[in-house]
């Protein structure tokens, strides 16, 4: 008589997916951090970005296949705070703050206390999700982390270029440490700003809009093929020049709801006729 087979307790390995990839995130961004101790900062970026790549699909796979978890929240947030809070510092810092003495370290720390801060809000925030107004579901408060490395590692980018292209000049501005803390500070202040920021989670494209978009990205693709660091350099410029355009469209969805609501209530409080 065979005897049946034991069964295996334990969550299936489709619910494991989502937080392997947190994990190969978190050691991509280590990875990056050691590729900077040994003077690759090309490989440093690239890590960095693979990261960062992982980070925007973990979460989204593992609604997916319907794995979240309160354990590949918190997971997911502490690889966040490694890989986008430490990493980016730790790589600057290497990359020419090391140049200003003791005062070198100073932006970096204040970059990666922001990120932390920057995190804990994110994640404090998301018990209220209920309770926030369904158009600021579209936006996030201040600059993502992700977003936030890469517009740290902007000087890198920009002295990648310069190296690949033999603009000798260039490339040792970029390693001036101002302009190392200046990257720093400056996405330290958006980072823990009030700033409303397109999340672009549940972003409508107007159908007008779509082949467009389709072909602006098909070409930024070739370039990043073709030139990455310009190409990274380029994205955080605009980047940084789409921060305007989504606060005026969260104040006009606010205002718009507002009125909304003001009439509603004016509706409500008008006397019916006799």
């Amino acid at each position: 008589m065979r005897r049946p087979r034991a069964r295996v307790r334990g969550p299936s390995f489709n619910r494991l997916i989502p937080n392997i990839m947190t994990m190969l995130g978190l050691c991509s961004g280590l990875t990056g951090m050691r590729y900077a101790l040994e003077g690759r900062f090309s490989g440093a970026a690239v890590a960095l970005l693979i990261a960062a790549c992982i980070d925007g699909l973990d979460g989204r796979i593992a609604r997916l296949l319907r794995a979240t978890s309160r354990f590949g929240a918190e997971f997911d947030s502490l690889s966040d705070f490694m890989c986008f809070g430490v990493a980016p510092g730790f790589v600057l810092y290497l990359w020419g703050l090391d140049r200003a003495g003791p005062y070198g370290f100073v932006p970096c720390i204040m970059f990666t206390v922001c990120m932390a801060l920057r995190l804990a809000r994110f994640n404090a925030g998301l018990d209220d999700e209920d309770e926030k107004p369904k158009y600021a579901s579209n936006f996030f408060t201040g600059v993502p982390a992700p977003a936030g490395a890469g517009l740290a590692l902007f000087p890198v980018f920009l002295g990648l270029e310069a190296q690949t292209l033999d603009l000798d000049g260039l490339l040792r501005l970029t390693h001036e440490p101002w302009m190392s803390a200046l990257s720093l500070g400056g996405t330290a202040f958006l980072l823990v700003s009030t700033l409303p920021v397109w999340s672009f989670k549940n972003f409508k494209v107007p159908a007008v809009y779509v082949l467009p978009m389709m072909l602006g990205i098909g070409g930024y693709a070739a370039v990043l093929v073709a030139d990455p660091w310009a190409a990274l350099a380029a994205a955080g410029v605009i980047y940084l020049a789409l921060l305007p355009l989504s606060r005026r469209s969260f104040h006009r969805l606010k205002k718009a709801a507002d009125d909304l609501q003001e009439d509603v209530e004016d509706d409500d409080g008008a006397p019916s006729a006799a």
